[in-house]
């Protein structure tokens, strides 16, 4: 006691709990009832808003020395922060490819954070949680029971962590050990030149470099050429290549293309390479009641990354990635630490889950998922991705009907790329007036598109992954379109 006296003169113990937890329970349902009534209202707010300076100068300046009270602090996110989200929860958002969030997730989030796990492995219930997420994706998708999974931030690195398996069983050495300078022939991967830019970071991380990863041109469908992949292997293995690994879009983030993915399972069983498929706009179509046949082959791939905070609309962020061979997936990522042993009773004694991938401490994302899933069910799900791909074709109906108009890709899946062109102008000034069209939709607050570049033809792009988009926004966004074009040409 008297040691303890000695340290602590001139100090009391503290912590982070609130000193008034009644008060704190106050703020805190104040909180979800906001929250609850900006969803409510979300419809009648503007997809976007720009941030005036006044309210980007308040995120400068030095960290805060002394405390605030929590109710201002609150009243500063209200005005500044909630007042100016990104909009991807709006109905009329249909930039990039994101999902539109739920509430039971938002509270999900809530719950977890409450809780506080870490999922890096352990005896506990988040980690059954964890591991039961990946079992129902791995089941929606098709896998066999001896796959296994492991849930990350996102696509990015869903798609990195299937690649490092990839490497890791093509390198025709123990690339662990001996680090990619010992691989006898330089690897290749495969892919059309609609693979996201997240492949070639994977390729680059993996110590591969960009070159070694082979850009095989797209048909007329966006789709990777077959034909063209084989000769390509064939070329590669002349040249004194290792062929790896071929990388197959379920969903291309340009165009939602939807690459042939029986034909290139068959190729790589047939040229011994890995079967990667990157499905984080498509593979969920699995689970969709009439456009499920659209990725028909998923289920071949060696692995699979895909996206639950796309078409399952989970809070950011929560990817997976599934992999075939549940043994070449462990093998990837095990280590052996004295800190980190397995017991055979206590809390040490639950799966190590940090064994299947980068993280040693991971967060509890799968609540979100989990808890979604047990309220609507599979089949809710499923029947709001046939009804985005339906509102796609619709827009593309639209499009096709306004002589002003045109598309610029197939639609596939619920991605749809079109311009206004009124005729007459040059690739250059289509640009700036779709440009133009483009910003001032964001600008107004009307809808969120972004725009892409196909075969040098600039294009205006909406993903539709949005549970709240109605038909009506539909028609709103193309009468708007058009107005603001052809006032532009007046």
């Amino acid at each position: 006691m008297d040691a303890r006296r000695e340290m602590s003169a001139g100090t009391q113990e503290d912590s982070l709990d609130p000193k008034d937890w009644a008060a704190m329970a106050a703020l805190a349902h104040r909180i979800v009832d906001d929250g609850f009534a900006h969803m409510e209202t979300l419809r009648e707010r503007p997809a976007w808003r720009d941030l005036p300076p006044e309210i980007a100068a308040v995120f400068t300046g030095p960290p805060p020395r002394d405390p605030q009270p929590l109710g201002e602090v609150l009243e500063t996110v209200t005005e500044t922060v909630m007042a100016y989200p990104m909009g991807n929860n709006h109905p009329r958002f249909w930039a990039w490819f994101m999902g539109a969030g739920n509430m039971t997730g938002a509270l999900a989030d809530f719950i977890a954070a409450v809780q506080a796990s870490n999922l890096g492995g352990g005896k506990h219930a988040a980690s059954l949680v964890d591991q039961q997420v990946v079992d129902w994706l791995r089941q929606m998708v098709g896998f066999p029971e001896t796959a296994s999974g492991t849930l990350v931030s996102g696509g990015s690195i869903a798609n990195l962590i299937g690649l490092t398996v990839a490497r890791n069983v093509k390198a025709g050495v123990d690339i662990r050990e001996l680090g990619v300078g010992a691989i006898e022939k330089p690897l290749r991967f495969y892919g059309s030149d609609q693979l996201h830019s997240c492949h070639r970071k994977a390729v680059e991380t993996l110590g591969l470099g960009n070159r070694a990863l082979r850009r095989i041109p797209s048909d007329a469908d966006w789709r990777l050429d077959v034909s063209a992949l084989r000769r390509a292997i064939a070329e590669d293995r002349a040249a004194g290549f290792r062929p790896a690994c071929i990388i197959a879009n379920a969903g291309s983030v340009n165009t939602g293309s939807i690459d042939d993915l029986n034909a290139l399972a068959d190729l790589a069983a047939e040229e011994d390479l890995w079967f990667h498929v990157d499905g984080c706009i498509g593979a969920l179509i699995a689970i969709a009641l009439r456009h499920r046949d659209i990725v028909d082959g998923l289920a071949r791939a060696d692995s699979l990354a895909l996206d639950p905070h796309k078409w399952l609309h989970a809070p950011f962020d929560v990817g997976c990635c599934l992999v075939r061979d549940a043994a070449a997936h462990r093998k990837a990522f095990v280590t052996s630490a004295e800190y980190l042993a397995t017991s055979e009773r206590g809390l040490a004694s639950g799966a190590w889950l940090y064994e299947l991938g980068l993280q040693t401490t991971r967060g509890f994302r799968a609540l979100k998922v989990w808890m979604a899933l047990k309220e609507h069910g599979v089949d809710k799900f499923g029947r709001l991705i046939d009804q985005n791909i339906d509102m796609a074709h619709y827009l593309s109906h639209l499009v096709d009907r306004e002589p002003m108009l045109t598309l610029t890709a197939p639609t596939v899946i619920n991605i749809v790329c079109f311009r206004f062109d009124p005729g007459g102008l040059d690739e250059q000034a289509l640009k700036a007036l779709n440009t133009e069209i483009m910003l001032r939709l964001q600008e107004s607050g009307t809808a969120v598109l972004t725009d892409t570049t196909l075969n040098g033809r600039h294009s205006l792009r909406a993903a539709i992954c949005n549970h709240r988009t109605r038909y009506d926004d539909l028609d709103l966004v193309v009468g708007e379109l058009v107005r603001i074009g052809r006032g532009l040409l007046a």
